[in-house]
């Protein structure tokens, strides 16, 4: 893959980028957040490893910037703090995932590989849906209800497009976490369950009634909408 870093410290930088290059990527890299916006939105990048706290422009500003000119590019970002709070932001400024320093080069890895799994399966699938009336532009990470225009955001285009490919079967709580949001999938949070009711908030005719995005009691979730 062709990885960006965006990273202020020097030593975590350079680790970052030996390491990458020793598992056979290429990398680019930048010291501050405004470069690294730059370079992010003028290169092709596979992936982008993004600290939190960078000079100049933040990692939140700079992940929002990325995700509008790319809404599928994966993003991890590093973090040195381990509060709930910052990684809910992280994750909603558009990061697929976190890691708080000071973390394993192994951890690291795989964490990147599990994103590629995930951007390799995007890639797979038909990136236009029509259900209810609603249609759905995944890889864009938009949708429309007749006139009305509805952003998406890159979670919640993976959660539609994965529930679409396993149409045939209900989906596990574990499997979506693992798969769209690259996570353990025993991992104890409700982030599939409140990315399921912003969803049916945006896209559904009457959430309290959903068509597209169906419970599974004791499962999970299950595509609810034709195969097209």
């Amino acid at each position: 893959m062709k990885i960006l870093v965006v990273e202020d410290e020097p030593l975590l930088r350079s680790g970052l980028e030996d390491l990458l290059r020793g598992a056979g990527h290429e990398v680019a890299s930048a010291a501050d957040g405004a470069a690294g916006a730059a370079l992010g939105l003028a290169e092709p990048f596979d992936l982008v490893v993004l600290d939190l706290m960078l000079p100049k422009l933040d990692g939140l500003e700079v992940c929002r910037r990325l995700r509008q000119a790319r809404p599928s590019l994966p993003v991890l970002m590093l973090t040195a703090r381990g509060a709930e709070d910052d990684k809910v932001r992280g994750l909603k400024a558009g990061a697929d995932d976190y890691l708080t320093k000071p973390f394993g080069a192994r951890e690291l890895l795989a964490r990147l590989e599990a994103l590629a799994r995930r951007a390799g399966d995007a890639a797979a699938g038909p990136e236009v849906l029509e259900s209810d009336g609603c249609r759905m532009d995944l890889g864009r990470c938009e949708a429309k209800r007749g006139r009305k225009a509805i952003a998406l955001t890159p979670r919640e285009a993976g959660l539609l497009r994965w529930l679409h490919r396993h149409r045939a079967r209900a989906v596990p709580r574990a499997e979506l976490l693992e798969r769209v949001w690259a996570a353990p999938g025993d991992l104890e949070t409700r982030t599939v369950d409140m990315t399921v009711a912003n969803l049916r908030q945006k896209i559904e005719r009457d959430p309290a009634e959903p068509r597209i995005v169906l419970s599974v009691k004791g499962v999970g979730y299950a595509w609810g909408g034709g195969a097209g």
